[in-house]
Formats: C-alpha cells, structure tokens, sequence
C-alpha cells in the first residue's frame, strides 16, 4: 500500500510563496507518475502540477510561471514551489500518484491510484 502525506499549506498574503511537500512511502511502480491537484468550494478538481517518472513535466495554465514542481528521489518527496501567490490560489492541494502513466497527467482525477490527506492553502487579498 502507498502512503502519501502532504504538509506545507498555511495563510499567507498575496504575493507570497509556499512550499508544499509530499512523502511517499510503500512500493512504487516505475512507470508511476505524480501530480498535484488542488480544489476549492464548488468548484472542479483541477490538476497544477505533474510530473512523470523521468522527470518531464507540466502546467496547468493558472499556474504556469508561477508554480514549479520537483522531486528529490533519494527523500522520497514532492514538492510545490508556489510564487506569487493569488486569492484564486486558494483551495485544498492534494499530491496523487498514478501507478501506469506515459508522461505526466493533469487528469483525470479519478484515474490516479493514491491520494494524500490533503493540505490547506490561503490566500488573503
């Protein structure tokens, strides 16, 4: 079974950063890949950030320039570097592992095997 935890979300100003991590423990396919999801009240599960096994990855369009995804292997870790953060940033950001993947997926959702517990991000104006 795969565990993954999230931490790293908070309240911060706009303007501001965050750094998101996510661990992963238990066995992981090779061709696995991750992605961070986030939502918000009454809105859709929207894909942010992913990140294929060979480490190519992708954007969605609200955070391109803004956003950076990485992994650090020997740690076992994702990350989300989030810069110049907006109200609209705000929502519950998730990390998800999809176990067969050809590159990175932004979706869909329920596609992906494993889900952390999530982490809250605020954004004041």
């Amino acid at each position: 079974q795969v565990r993954l935890v999230e931490s790293g979300g908070g309240s911060v100003q706009a303007g501001g950063s965050l750094r998101l991590s996510c661990t992963i423990s238990g066995h992981i396919y090779s061709s696995s890949c991750m992605t961070w999801f986030r939502q918000a009240p009454g809105k859709e599960r929207e894909g942010v950030a992913g990140v294929a096994r060979d480490g190519r990855t992708g954007y969605g369009d609200s955070v391109t320039g803004r956003f950076t995804i990485s992994q650090d292997k020997a740690k076992n870790t994702l990350y989300l570097q989030m810069n110049s953060l907006k109200p609209e940033d705000t929502a519950m950001y998730y990390c998800a592992l999809k176990n067969w993947c050809g590159g990175y997926h932004l979706g869909p959702w329920d596609s992906f095997d494993y889900w952390g517990q999530g982490t809250q991000v605020t954004v004041s104006s």
